[in-house]
């Protein structure tokens, strides 16, 4: 590595916003994959192409996480507007959460929320159909919340809602929040199920594990023909994914902590797969942090072979000159300059073939960011030391 690999100025590139996708591809598995298979040679294929280019008994490894209805809108009782993006639980009902604007929030300070326009055609169950009389007879009129506290880490608010103790905030999303979509998709007319992979199934994230949207269910069968297996890991994805580097020097920058759970099941199958000779391929930087992160943790606490099952936080950076511990190949999106993603991707092939990628994805019309292609990191593509036993 050299100095200028850990030089925040080093991970700029020039995007037209032309190449900003506003909305996904149909079908899902269309998109365009730029295959990096060389240190020095790449191919423009399709992602249903996938299962031809990944050997079988290669394990995919995915997030399943789900995208919360985590933006909702209200008011303060005075009148000015309020948009809060929720982030993480940390006590029942008690939420931290980004709040624009924050400066008019200070603690005491009370928000109402306005709910969804309902759907004409269909009565919702709405989130207390279950209730019993007495539980029905607590509920407000409408959801509220007060700011409880300030959290210097992220610049959020706690918000406490106004919500018997026996119920959940939860429920009420369906007919509260709205889907966050990034704020670079600004001229969407994706439905919110398109910003969610066909196996969502784990509610917690602020934002979608874009690299899996590309998946459908007939990929995964032709996947599963050829004889390459899949798995799950659960990042609820959250305001650490995408804060932006403020420090020149990257290696000083601080990740905020994300939930990861890698279950026992999980690290059974990477591990007969590595005994077969097979490749753990990460499908998204949220599953290499999941699977990076949780064997960074139980390394550090076992002192074992790296990768146990693990329940818990990590705030893991990765950036040029990381040891690899379980990844050996990954597929991912294309990713914002100066972001945390393109240290991640950079950690793998380098970051001056990582911008040469770049700039030929540019040439070639790639679509970038949450919507767009993607790209396949084959192990080919560079030497990984592995240390999983």
């Amino acid at each position: 590595m050299t100095e200028i690999d850990w030089s925040l100025d080093a991970y700029d590139y020039e995007l037209p916003p032309s190449r900003i996708a506003q909305n996904p591809v149909v079908p899902r598995d269309s998109s365009r994959l730029l295959v990096v298979d060389s240190p020095s040679t790449q191919q423009h294929r399709i992602f249903q192409d996938l299962p031809d280019l990944l050997n079988p008994g290669d394990l995919l490894v995915l997030n399943n996480t789900r995208v919360l209805p985590a933006r909702l809108y209200g008011h303060k009782p005075n009148g000015p507007a309020v948009e809060i993006l929720l982030m993480e639980e940390r006590q029942h009902n008690c939420w931290l959460a980004l709040v624009k604007p924050g400066k008019r929030l200070k603690l005491g300070a009370k928000i109402e929320f306005d709910p969804i326009a309902p759907h004409s055609h269909e009565e919702p169950a709405g989130p207390c159909c279950c209730l019993g009389e007495a539980a029905l007879a607590t509920l407000p009129e409408r959801l509220t919340a007060t700011v409880i506290e300030r959290d210097d880490a992220t610049g959020g608010r706690l918000l406490e809602f106004n919500l018997p103790t026996e119920m959940s905030l939860i429920p009420f999303l369906d007919d509260y929040g709205h889907v966050p979509l990034p704020p670079y998709i600004d001229n969407s007319q994706a439905a919110p199920e398109q910003y969610q992979t066909v196996y969502a199934n784990r509610l917690g994230a602020i934002a979608a594990p874009t690299a899996g949207l590309h998946f459908t269910q007939d990929l995964f069968s032709r996947l599963q023909q050829r004889g390459i297996e899949k798995t799950f890991v659960t990042l609820h994805v959250g305001v650490g994914t995408f804060r932006p580097v403020e420090v020149e020097d990257v290696t000083t920058h601080q990740m905020h902590e994300e939930w990861v759970e890698v279950s026992a099941t999980t690290v059974e199958k990477i591990r007969e797969t590595k005994a077969r000779g097979g490749r753990i391929i990460a499908v998204g930087t949220t599953a290499v942090r999941a699977l990076e992160g949780a064997a960074a943790a139980t390394e550090t606490k076992i002192g074992d072979s790296p990768l146990q099952p693990f329940y818990g936080k990590t705030n893991l950076f990765i950036y040029p000159g990381y040891k690899w511990r379980v990844v050996d190949g990954m597929i991912t999106n294309f990713h914002l300059p100066r972001s945390t993603l393109l240290m991640m991707i950079s950690g793998m092939i380098g970051r001056s073939r990582v911008l040469d990628l770049y700039r030929e994805a540019i040439a070639q019309e790639y679509r970038f960011y949450s919507f767009g292609d993607a790209m396949l990191i084959l192990p080919e593509a560079y030497q990984i030391k592995q240390v999983i036993e």
